[in-house]
């Protein structure tokens, strides 16, 4: 962070202070205090910074950002809201610099389409990220307090689970470029349709300037419906005769998947090292936004070719002749039809898919799990194993459309137990589930047993 005056953060969030010297740190968390550093007090579900704020002034910190008169004189900055003036105040800053802004939302892969952008635009310029899954109203922000005097780009993740996150967010991230990666059911329980979620996506251009370009899933049955009216739409697909970018000729093997992209005035060809169409369109899109800012379809495909996927999402491990697909970070309808497909593409003697809970469907959640399981029995998986209340109809629809083993659990220790003694060398296993189900607990106890 390059080094901002207290006056000014304070003139930033509508507020005054008497304090004259600066800071170049924010935080938020009183154990990473630094010394001189401006603390935010925020309020969460379980805590309320404001309980903190003179520990954060005694552990080194010059001042405190606050709602509330916490007792420390000219240390502390009053807002009304401490939440809304992070986001101010990351948005002043955010406009210190003049460097390209790709900002990215969606229902299912963005996270990996934020991952892949960075790729390709760390291959031309030195290019800031969201780390890890700060891509709320508190993650974003601080993240863009990361930036400084060496950065050349930045790649912002935004997600939400409800209406006007995203609008607040983009306002202080102020993308040069869009990236929608589709829409989905997640977060449906909330926003209560399909068009609430494309409607809630699309407050991302609330904080673009007019004529910044879009770039859509065109093959998304609610994307290819959008028009943004002053921003320009860039679409990419594999179906849409009308995107710009489009990839063909797709062969997917067990750890790898070569494409061709077409575009105007040419096209390219690469061997990436991950599987499943579903990392097609993250390409396309990722290839797409380096375009907008000089970097070529090729030069672009060849920045993916050392990917590898990010935290939990679809990694590939293989332990005593097992392969292992660890997918827990997150699950819905869409992408546990994509993670199902990769699991059927393997070249594995059995196929065994450990399905968990997907939660925040609302009233499609019933129809969503059973859903699932049809597309287990679709996709010949050998082997069904849930986990959890909502995933019995998972494990009801893979039963009654013909998977021959279906089994059900509602403790982990017994689904490490008996799923440890089940696996063979020469299986392939999927683990996927939403995060609040930490489907990951199993993996590592599957593990040890296997070391054992």
């Amino acid at each position: 962070m390059i080094p901002m005056t207290f006056k000014e953060a304070a003139m930033a969030v509508k507020s005054s202070t008497v304090l004259e010297d600066g800071f170049d740190c924010i935080c938020t968390d009183t154990r990473k205090i630094t010394p001189g550093c401006l603390f935010i007090a925020i309020k969460g579900d379980n805590f309320d910074g404001h309980d903190f704020a003179r520990k954060a002034i005694e552990s080194g910190a010059r001042a405190v950002l606050c709602e509330k008169d916490c007792g420390l004189s000219d240390n502390q900055i009053l807002v009304e809201n401490t939440r809304l003036a992070l986001l101010d105040l990351a948005g002043y800053y955010r406009s210190k610099f003049r460097i390209p802004v790709i900002g990215i939302t969606g229902s299912v892969g963005k996270t990996t389409t934020k991952e892949m952008t960075h790729a390709v635009m760390s291959s031309k310029y030195n290019t800031l990220k969201n780390e890890g899954n700060l891509n709320n109203e508190i993650g974003v922000p601080l993240t863009l307090f990361r930036l400084d005097k060496t950065h050349e780009a930045a790649v912002i993740e935004m997600g939400m689970s409800g209406f006007n996150e995203i609008s607040r967010m983009t306002k202080a991230v102020k993308p040069d470029v869009a990236i929608i990666s589709n829409i989905g059911v997640s977060h449906i329980e909330k926003l209560g349709s399909r068009e609430g979620i494309l409607r809630a996506k699309l407050e991302i251009l609330h904080g673009m300037k007019d004529n910044a370009p879009i770039i859509l899933n065109g093959d998304d049955d609610m994307l290819v419906t959008v028009r943004p009216g002053a921003h320009p739409v860039i679409y990419y697909g594999v179906e849409n005769s009308n995107s710009i970018y489009k990839a063909f000729d797709i062969t997917s093997k067990e750890n790898e998947t070569e494409l061709s992209v077409g575009f105007e005035g040419g096209s390219g060809r690469v061997s990436l090292p991950f599987p499943g169409r579903h990392n097609v369109y993250n390409a396309l899109a990722a290839v797409a936004a380096g375009m907008q800012f000089g970097i070529g379809v090729q030069d672009g495909l060849d920045a993916l070719k050392n990917y590898v996927p990010a935290g939990m999402r679809q990694r590939i491990n293989k332990k005593c002749g097992i392969t292992f697909i660890e997918d827990c970070y997150n699950a819905s309808p869409d992408s546990q039809a994509a993670a199902l497909a990769v699991l059927a593409g393997m070249n594995a003697k059995r196929t065994i898919a450990v399905i968990g809970d997907m939660l925040e469907l609302g009233e499609v959640s019933r129809d969503a799990h059973y859903g699932v399981g049809q597309k287990a029995a679709k996709n010949k998986i050998d082997a069904v194993f849930t986990y959890g209340e909502r995933s019995l109809e998972t494990a009801k629809g893979a039963s009654e459309c013909g998977v021959a083993d279906v089994r059900s659990f509602s403790d982990k220790q017994e689904l490490s137990k008996e799923l440890s003694s089940y696996l063979k060398e020469g299986d392939a296993v999927l683990f996927k589930a939403s995060r609040g189900m930490k489907l990951e607990d199993v993996i590592y106890s599957v593990y040890e047993s296997l070391e054992a």
